[in-house]
């Protein structure tokens, strides 16, 4: 019996111009299918129930109260809801009111927010060229907020130039405790010179030039001068209205109602006025007339 042999259809290739209207009707459908699938998706996050119900804030909110962070953040925040929120936008929002240094926002599903904030710690002033002084924190970082809020906390004032607010703040701590000894007041003010040169005056009205170094070499010098201050209370007993350390070989001391001299040692100092002695009466001699 003979075998029929059965050959396989073969494939037909189909034009250019059909498979391109394939390819066409095939983007066409994916992105009909794109924009439902987007459309869906908008419809369901503008839905009530997405709605933001509430905003928790937890952390540091001594400086500021519910209503001044909706007064600073609600205009922002509004017009989203829990799904359209852009969590980077709400942290810079509540980022930029008054002494908030950070803040942390996430979602707490379905329409809440919750929020972490940290405050700035205000440790000095730092006086502006135009008289418009802002506030230093912890960090050594310059900030603005109000400063008659802290009017009463007898913060130091610092001035220097841009970007060494890091570094007057350090020295700043320092001086604090070797200037303690001195019992002439606390540090009011602290000034850095484009030159590199300190400055010191104290709430007593003292002022004391320090000089420019490291600020290795200026404590050095001040802590110095701090000791050799005793003897000359002592001695003379006048409150001090200022000194200069930039000398090499010693300090030139100022003391309120005498005139400023090198101290290398206290015979450099002029010496106190003796007080004046009052010579005792003279009694009357025996038989010694006497006038009327």
């Amino acid at each position: 019996m003979a075998s029929a042999a059965y050959a396989a259809p073969s494939a037909v290739e189909l034009p250019g111009d059909v498979r391109m209207m394939q390819s066409a009707a095939s983007v066409v459908v994916l992105a009909a299918l794109a924009l439902l699938l987007a459309a869906a998706l908008l419809w369901v996050a503008r839905r009530p129930l997405f709605d933001l119900a509430s905003v928790r804030v937890d952390g540091d909110v001594a400086r500021n109260s519910a209503a001044t962070l909706r007064a600073n953040v609600g205009a922002r925040l509004a017009g989203h809801n829990f799904l359209t929120l852009d969590l980077q936008q709400a942290r810079a929002a509540f980022e930029s009111v008054p002494w908030v240094r950070h803040a942390v926002v996430r979602r707490v599903w379905p329409n809440r927010l919750a929020v972490t904030l940290e405050e700035h710690q205000p440790v000095a002033l730092w006086a502006q060229p135009d008289g418009n002084d802002r506030l230093v924190n912890h960090l050594g970082e310059v900030f603005e907020a109000n400063t008659g809020d802290v009017e009463d906390d007898g913060l130091a004032t610092l001035q220097g130039p841009e970007g060494s607010a890091p570094q007057m703040l350090a020295m700043l701590r320092r001086l604090d405790g070797v200037l303690q000894p001195l019992q002439a007041g606390e540090i009011e003010r602290l000034t850095l010179s484009a030159r590199g040169s300190w400055q010191v005056n104290l709430d007593g009205g003292a002022v004391l030039n320090l000089g420019r170094g490291s600020e290795a070499e200026v404590l050095a010098r001040t802590e110095r001068f701090v000791g050799a201050m005793p003897k000359v209370n002592a001695a003379y007993q006048r409150p001090l209205a200022s000194a200069d350390l930039r000398h090499s070989d010693g300090f030139a001391v100022h003391l309120a109602g005498l005139g400023t001299a090198p101290l290398t040692g206290l015979a450099a100092l002029p010496k106190p006025p003796a007080p004046a002695v009052k010579p005792p009466p003279v009694a009357p001699r025996r038989g010694a007339a006497r006038m009327r």
